[in-house]
């Protein structure tokens, strides 16, 4: 049941007045409710170069913080979180940003669950964006230590604060593995059967799936991760090489799909 203020101011004016003051509290309640959703309406929502300032100090803060899961950060780490700003094709200037965003988040104090709600609030709206989230910090924990039990527990916590399920994480780790497994162009890699269930994981389908599921999963995982359309919704420039690559590794995923279905 939500306890609307009408609700509550019911319960209190009855316990305290009688029948009366729960009249009263309900009159009262109610007015506290449309105030509440008066200040909801009129809340300014932030703009898409306010977004892609938030995102980006928050991906580099909740890298650090993830990487020091287990108490301290190894230089395979340090390697991964700089592997990641080398692909995203940072400027000098952003990698400095970037690393002095990632020591704060390795502060004992870092607010952890805040800058996460923080974050949600700012993409509400635009879950693709909270995703190209994940995905990053996916990259980085993998790289940085296989996703081990402490930095896996805390990647499971920002799901769940970012709003994800625990079986769509699975479905980015799963994506992020093969892409790290993969060519440097993100292709799927080993023999033909290996990459065709690798092309099934990125459209995230079932090989059981028919022709028409399967056309249909490309054009939403294109829609998903399209450069342009994130970045209208908030992505910042720093990051729009990362929608690139993932467009690229769901055309090739769909190119072996194709191919071998003769779509």
């Amino acid at each position: 049941m939500q306890w609307t203020g009408k609700v509550v101011g019911g319960v209190l004016g009855m316990l305290t007045l009688g029948p009366l003051g729960a009249a009263v509290g309900v009159i009262l309640g109610h007015q506290f409710d449309a105030n509440a959703a008066l200040d909801m309406r009129q809340r300014p929502r932030l703009d898409a170069g306010a977004i892609g300032d938030l995102f980006f100090r928050t991906t580099f803060r909740v890298m650090g913080h993830i990487a020091k899961a287990d108490g301290r950060v190894s230089e395979q780490e340090i390697e991964a979180a700089r592997a990641v700003m080398s692909e995203l094709r940072l400027s000098p200037a952003q990698v400095r940003a970037a690393i002095a965003e990632f020591t704060l988040g390795k502060q004992s104090g870092f607010a952890f669950d805040a800058a996460l709600d923080e974050l949600t609030r700012a993409c509400a709206g635009r879950p693709d964006l909270l995703r190209v989230f994940v995905e990053i910090q996916m990259r980085a924990a993998l790289g940085g230590n296989n996703l081990g039990a402490p930095a896996r527990h805390l990647m499971q916590r920002l799901a769940s604060r970012l709003g994800i399920s625990l079986i769509e994480l699975a479905h980015i780790e799963a994506v992020v593995r093969i892409r790290r497994g993969g060519s440097t162009q993100g292709q799927p890699h080993g023999g033909a059967a290996q990459q065709l269930e690798e092309a099934y994981r990125v459209l995230e389908v079932p090989a059981a799936a028919g022709d028409d599921e399967i056309v249909k999963a490309y054009r939403r995982q294109l829609s998903r991760h399209h450069p342009d359309k994130l970045k209208a919704n908030g992505l910042p420039e720093s990051m729009i090489e990362h929608a690139k690559q993932r467009t690229q590794q769901i055309i090739q995923a769909y190119e072996v799909v194709r191919e071998r279905r003769g779509i």
